[in-house]
């Protein structure tokens, strides 16, 4: 009696696993491509400060095909930091990403989508954000925590000057991207990136606009004493459509430079993707992405990227040295935040190469 029970259990154990077909399409296949845009866009989505991500490789895909019709996708994809603000509207594919002497970072990210209706929908992922190290150059400009104190005091001193450039519209601090600095002769030269919003001002007390027709930009500053100030400046006449065309609420406009919330023991000095997202949920995805020391719970406020941009306001450097482009960064991590539809459609190609992976790199 036991052996005959054993015996049906291993037969219908059999069947099943027969109808569950784990496939393992080449990683520059369509298929693994489309996969992987939806996770890049699906991740940049959640990611609340800091630089737009742009993928660079697909390290590994598993496709788990069920007897339903339906298919898992399980991905390891690595992402790069662009020079692209998550507030800028421009799309991804039209970003720079940050070179390696300017400090790159790197998202390594396990994703796991599922098909619904034939479109593709992230269940799940685990996101770790390091800094490059390779092909740093002696005397290059070099990243600094973002409660450098000398770093900040430089930033503000490049929003005064912003203000007194400008007329009839006064900004405030709203997120310090990226602190730099490079070892010249008359001292320390700072390279920094800062988020700014348009602000009413009353008795000398500024607090920005929460109005999704005011002002904002992303502004970069150089020098050693008398900054350069140079900012892109973006309207919000129209609100940003999310990939399922569904209109995102607007910006909270806030102060997010990271004073005062983060352990000093962190020393941040770029911001990070979202760590994780329902990982538990998942029995496919490793353990040893993530993140979970460091996550720090946030409301899942979402940005109103602007639609369309509005000016450049730009200063004339006091002293002219040769420079370095610097950019970004950002951290930010959430253990709940809501499950979208990509409308981006699986291929109707079903055919599935030889496995090879991990696929090609597109930048570095």
């Amino acid at each position: 009696m036991n052996f005959l029970g054993i015996t049906v259990a291993l037969g219908l154990l059999g069947g099943i696993c027969a109808q569950i077909n784990v496939l393992r399409p080449a990683c520059d296949s369509l298929e693994a491509e489309e996969a992987a845009l939806v996770a890049q866009d699906y991740l940049n989505a959640q990611h609340n400060h800091g630089y737009k991500y742009a993928l660079n490789r697909i390290e590994d895909i598993k496709v788990h095909s069920m007897p339903d019709g339906n298919s898992t996708y399980v991905l390891e994809v690595d992402l790069l930091e662009t020079d692209c603000h998550v507030l800028d509207p421009t799309p991804v594919a039209n970003c720079t990403v940050r070179p390696k002497h300017l400090t790159a970072i790197e998202g390594d990210c396990d994703v796991e989508l599922k098909t619904v209706g034939g479109a593709l929908t992230v269940t799940a992922f685990k996101c770790k954000t390091e800094e490059s190290r390779e092909d740093l150059c002696l005397g290059c400009y070099t990243l600094l925590p973002f409660n450098h104190t000398e770093g900040l005091d430089f930033v503000q001193t490049s929003l005064t000057k912003l203000n007194n450039m400008t007329e009839n519209v006064t900004y405030v601090l709203g997120e310090v991207g990226r602190i730099s600095s490079q070892i010249v002769a008359g001292g320390p030269k700072y390279n920094t990136e800062f988020v700014v919003f348009e602000a009413i001002c009353v008795n000398d007390t500024c607090t920005a606009l929460n109005d999704p027709m005011a002002a904002r930009g992303i502004c970069t500053a150089e020098g050693v004493n008398d900054p350069a100030v140079n900012c892109k400046m973006f309207s919000t006449l129209t609100p940003l459509l999310d990939a399922n065309s569904t209109a995102r609420p607007a910006l909270q406009p806030h102060v997010h430079t990271h004073l005062g919330d983060l352990s000093p023991k962190h020393g941040l000095r770029h911001h990070k993707l979202t760590a994780l997202h329902d990982p538990h949920i998942s029995s496919y995805l490793s353990a040893e992405s993530a993140e979970s020391a460091e996550v720090v719970p946030v409301a899942p406020a979402v940005l109103a990227a602007p639609a369309a941009p509005a000016s450049t306001v730009t200063s004339a450097p006091a002293e002219h040295h040769p420079t370095t482009d610097g950019s970004s960064s950002d951290a930010s991590a959430s253990s709940e935040l809501p499950i979208k539809v990509m409308k981006r459609s699986v291929p109707a190609d079903k055919t599935h190469p030889v496995q090879a992976c991990p696929g090609r790199v597109r930048f570095f």
